[in-house]
């Protein structure tokens, strides 16, 4: 995810300092890393640095006294090339689970015991997330980002499945390389 995109995308209702960009991000992206401060300030100057942002002044709003940020006309375009922009699907898999396997294998390790330990690390983080779509009250946001990410801990699941039933063969082809 890109962090400027992201604050870019906020900055387009209007105006806003760092403290309610931070705010605003963790309340859509409930499933999202939440934004460190330093972070959100890092990024905000860089964007003000490469002409994307500019400061509309300040606001003290009762507290202490915030820089607010706006995004300019090139900011816009930047953010509206972004969002059109495709997200090509990755032509290579890194995945971590299946290099532990594979080193498990090579290490005369238990690969199965590895795979078992790995879903239940994946079943109880989907009990997790289900109770997170569905506790009284959860919004729409957090709903989908439970959703993404059940469904990715699922497809993983299945293919932990497929790989368990297979590990003979592939301990074989790991052991004759």
């Amino acid at each position: 995810m890109s962090t400027r995109h992201i604050l870019l995308g906020l900055l387009a209702s209007g105006p806003s300092h760092g403290y309610d960009l931070k705010r605003r991000h963790d309340e859509r992206f409930p499933q999202a890393r939440p934004l460190a401060y330093g972070q959100v300030y890092t990024t905000l100057q860089r964007l003000v640095r490469d002409g994307l942002a500019e400061i509309d002044g300040t606001d003290a709003d009762g507290g202490p006294e915030r820089t607010l940020y706006r995004a300019t006309p090139d900011g816009s375009a930047e953010l509206a090339r972004w969002a059109a922009e495709i997200a090509p699907p990755a032509p290579f898999v890194t995945n971590e689970i299946f290099a532990k396997v594979v080193v498990a294998i090579l290490s005369g390790g238990d690969p199965e015991a590895y795979l078992r330990a790995q879903r239940a690390a994946h079943m109880a983080r989907m009990r997790e997330l289900t109770a997170v779509k569905t506790a009284p009250g959860a919004d729409l946001a957090t709903v989908l980002s439970a959703d993404y990410a059940l469904t990715h801990l699922d497809a993983d699941l299945r293919w932990m499945t497929t790989t368990a039933a297979r590990l003979t063969h592939l301990t074989a082809e790991v052991d004759a390389a």
